[in-house]
Formats: structure tokens, sequence, C-alpha cells
């Protein structure tokens, strides 16, 4: 299958492309540079320079593929390149795969596709975006990821210390609160299985089963580091702070996103065929949790 994908050299998307090609699929890539461009040649895909803003350039690009999948999502580029796409697909059997997110369910101890949305203020934009994706009568799914991890990249990065030396990890808030996780190569994998189903409004929640706390993440973090005090039980390396605090540190909207208590199973894209396998965020962060 011919495979329209943005945001190949992302954090998600470079993934996507890669499973993608592990799955004998051919890609088309859109690139705003050419060493972006270069990158993602080199790991198979064909590269097209230029911006998701050149609504002729994606309708182009949407025509040629059999698939189209949306990993840039981002509020300013969603709602011109959504139409676009639907627009161009509309009366094929081509998918859509659009990004969504676990936020979107606001504080929920057991997220399903089912659930109600509350979403915080720092994702409120993607509800009239995938409520577009959903009602239209293309074929389409949304894949709501957990919070990402792999390859020593994403949020949980926040919890290595800056150096050998052991420094302390600042909590978020107290820290009791659970997160929802999946680890980057497992939700491509997801992705693969979304366009090769081509559902007709499809909608999976990407989440790996593990929902640990913010605070068993940091402590895992900590651990690593040598004379740190994770290697006697002690948890002094860890700092809470307040709501307040962790706003005031991190931003208002990122912080009351990172407060939410969520935790979710990824047991209906597991009754799919999905088989997330790889290590768990805490066996990551115990392990060092380094780039590649």
């Amino acid at each position: 299958m011919h495979v329209f994908l943005t945001g190949a050299s992302g954090y998600i998307g470079s993934a996507v492309l890669r499973a993608l090609i592990a799955h004998d699929h051919t890609v088309t890539a859109v690139l705003r540079s050419d060493e972006k461009a270069a990158r993602a040649e080199e790991a198979g895909a064909t590269a097209v320079v230029g911006d998701l803003t050149d609504l002729a350039l994606v309708a182009r690009l949407a025509e040629q593929a059999d698939a189209v999948v949306h990993t840039a999502s981002a509020e300013d580029v969603d709602p011109d390149f959504i139409a676009t796409v639907l627009t161009t697909l509309e009366g094929t059997a081509k998918p859509f795969v659009h990004t969504g997110g676990i936020f979107t369910f606001g504080a929920s101890g057991a997220i399903t596709e089912a659930s109600p949305v509350a979403p915080p203020a720092l994702t409120a934009w993607r509800a009239a975006n995938e409520a577009r994706v959903r009602t239209s009568a293309v074929r389409t799914t949304v894949v709501a990821p957990g919070i990402v991890y792999g390859h020593g990249a994403g949020i949980p990065t926040m919890f290595v210390p800056a150096s050998d030396t052991p420094t302390p990890v600042r909590l978020v808030g107290d820290g009791t609160q659970r997160w929802t996780t999946v680890h980057v190569d497992d939700l491509a994998d997801l992705y693969v299985l979304a366009v090769e189903r081509a559902d007709q409004d499809g909608y999976l929640v990407a989440a790996s089963g593990h929902n640990p706390t913010v605070r068993e993440l940091a402590q895992a973090g900590v651990e690593r580091h040598p004379g740190s005090d994770g290697h006697n039980g002690s948890t002094a390396s860890v700092v809470p702070e307040s709501a307040d605090e962790s706003r005031a540190r991190l931003g208002t909207d990122f912080a009351d996103a990172l407060l939410l208590d969520q935790a979710a199973t990824g047991a209906y894209a597991r009754s799919l065929g999905w088989q997330p396998s790889r290590p768990t965020l805490v066996e990551e962060l115990r392990n060092g949790y380094r780039a590649d």
C-alpha cells in the first residue's frame, strides 16, 4: 500500500515510517527541509520538501496515495489539512488515520474508546477536528496515544537526572496520579494496523496497560544512578511539589494535563490483534533511559 505520511521526522511519525516500511508499505512523506527529507529517505521513504499548509500539495499527495496517516497533528494545521484530505478521499475506500491523544478523556481510571471526553485546555482544540474526522463518509480511524516513551525521548525525560551525579527529580504535583503509557514502537505498530484495517469511523486507544504513578516513574529514574537514594529504597531524591508549583514550573496548561489521573488497558486494540511487547516505561527508566 502507498501511504502519504505527515510528521515523518517527528518522534511518533519517524517510528510510524519505520513500521510501515517494515510491513512492506511504500511511503511518501512531506518534510519542511532538505535535511529532514534526507533522513526520511534514509529510512526508506520518498520525501517531498514542502509544508502541510500547501493544500494543493496535500490534495495531490492524498489523491496519489492509497492511504493517509497524519501524525503531525497541530492546532494551526489540522482544520485545513483535515478538510482537504476528507474532500480528496471522499467516495474512495482509502483510509485516513488521524492522531488524537489520551488527554482528551480527562481524569479517568478506566479509559476506553467509549469513555466521555473532558479534555484539559492543552488539547481542547482537538475535539472539533476529531468530530469532523469521525462524522465524515471517509474510512477514518483516530489513534489516541497514551504518554509516549522509548528511545530516551518524550515527556518521560523529565524523570532522568541531568547528570550521573545524583540530583533531585521533581514530581508533577505529589506524584500520586497515574499515567497511561505506550512505547513509540508499539504505537507505530498500531498505526499500521489501523491503515490495514481501513475502518469506517474507527477509534483506538493506544495504551500498553501499564499505568504507573508519577512517583513510581520518578523513583525509577533516580534508581539508575550510583549513590542515589533510590538504591536503598528512600525517596529523598524525588521531590514532590504542589499543583501550583508544577504550573509555575511547566506552564499551567501542560501541568494540568500531566496532573490528570488516567489509566487504560488498551483492550480493544488488543482484541484487533495489536500486541504491545516493548519494555515498560518503569523498566526503561531503571535502565537509564538514554537516546539510542
